[in-house]
């Protein structure tokens, strides 16, 4: 293999930060309430209204000193901590604040790669305020957050995405750890091997077989051994180790809507044809949304009649939907309200917007803190 022969090449030009809120929802939680801070606090509903049921999504610091963690059960939680105060989660809100946070990142650059609602990788190589100092620039994100949003987050500074993350996890809460260089194999070797961003709870055991407990036993390894034990991911941690690890950070746009329209030669004259037209629709916007992999609470419908006019009318569910049964009856709802058939149609489109992830589920909130590493 490569790099068995020739040097590895490794970037070290970047200027990379990775922030990480601090137990993101119980601190909005805290701030917004200030008593809860002096519990133990679980955001889970409590398990005697779930009959046992329910997951942890996360917990404040004084409750994860009982053992307390995301993606625990909260009946566990409850046993480890009877005096907790469990509180279900408001995601509408977290997702506000995340965009506060994330309006704060961007004043200093663009190249911001978010990895869920309380994380994000930023590229600060060239940036917005002429600063050659990733650090500085960490420390002020770290004091607008906690200036204006009144949360605290850790950032991990580095030439690489996966040093960075790993720098961020080093010091929880309120950290700021820089990982330079001519630092980074003497940092990675003193690291336990669970600690890896990217090696999971079932490789552990594997890895202590063959008698791998540290980076420093990894970096022992040589590259065939790990390519051989561990395939693709061998390949990746021999380099990740020596502190090589190139990913870019990737600027990702939301998508903000999913919607389709449709203009007639032929406008449409009757309601038969404009409710066959938009099951049509609903069935595009369906197909498209599941390729995106988003669901939405708000349908647009958009008519354009035959003298130019143009309305638009939208309806906000208080759940997500993105079936085309469920898209075509909002959609028909809408068209009831707005009629005007004599008109006749030119355009008729169906959009479906207020998106998330179809990991939001409708009742359960998403275990967003459920990590493999």
């Amino acid at each position: 293999m490569g790099g068995l022969y020739f040097p590895l090449k490794n970037d070290t030009t970047r200027k990379i930060i990775h922030i990480d809120m601090d137990a993101f929802f119980a601190s909005v939680e805290e701030r917004d309430n200030p008593e809860l801070a002096k519990h133990p606090l679980v955001i889970a509903r409590h398990p005697s209204d779930t009959g046992g049921k329910g997951v942890v999504t996360t917990a404040n610091y004084k409750a994860r000193k009982y053992g307390i963690h995301s993606a625990m059960s909260a009946q566990k939680a409850f046993e480890l901590c009877p005096q907790a105060i469990f509180k279900p989660g408001d995601h509408e809100k977290y997702r506000a604040v995340s965009q506060q946070v994330r309006e704060i990142f961007h004043r200093y650059t663009d190249v911001i790669e978010p990895v869920s609602i309380d994380e994000a990788y930023l590229d600060v190589t060239v940036n917005k305020i002429g600063s050659t100092s990733a650090i500085k620039i960490a420390k002020m994100i770290q004091h607008d957050i906690w200036q204006e949003l009144h949360l605290t987050c850790s950032a991990g500074v580095s030439y690489n995405k996966f040093l960075a993350k790993l720098a961020s996890d080093h010091q929880k809460p309120r950290g700021l750890t820089v990982v330079m260089p001519d630092q980074a194999v003497d940092f990675l070797k003193k690291l336990p091997i669970e600690e890896f961003h990217g090696i999971g709870k079932k490789t552990v055991p594997k890895m202590n077989e063959l008698g791998i407990f540290t980076g420093a036993d990894l970096y022992e390894k040589d590259e065939m051994f790990l390519i051989r034990n561990f395939g693709k991911m061998g390949y990746s941690l021999y380099r990740k180790v020596r502190g090589i690890h190139d990913s870019p950070v990737s600027v990702t746009r939301e998508r903000k809507s999913v919607g389709k329209e449709h203009t007639y030669g032929n406008p449409l004259r009757t309601d038969e044809e404009v409710l066959a037209q938009l099951r049509q629709l609903a069935e595009k916007v369906e197909e498209s949304s599941r390729r995106v992999q988003k669901h939405g609470k708000t349908v647009v419908v958009k008519i354009r009649y035959t003298d130019y006019t143009t309305i638009t009318k939208r309806a906000t569910l208080p759940y997500y939907i993105i079936k085309k049964e469920d898209l075509f009856s909002q959609a028909r709802l809408i068209w009831e309200e707005i009629g005007g058939i004599e008109k006749g149609i030119r355009l008729l489109g169906i959009t479906l917007t207020n998106l998330d992830p179809l990991t939001y589920e409708n009742i359960v909130l998403p275990l967003w803190e459920e990590r493999t590493y």
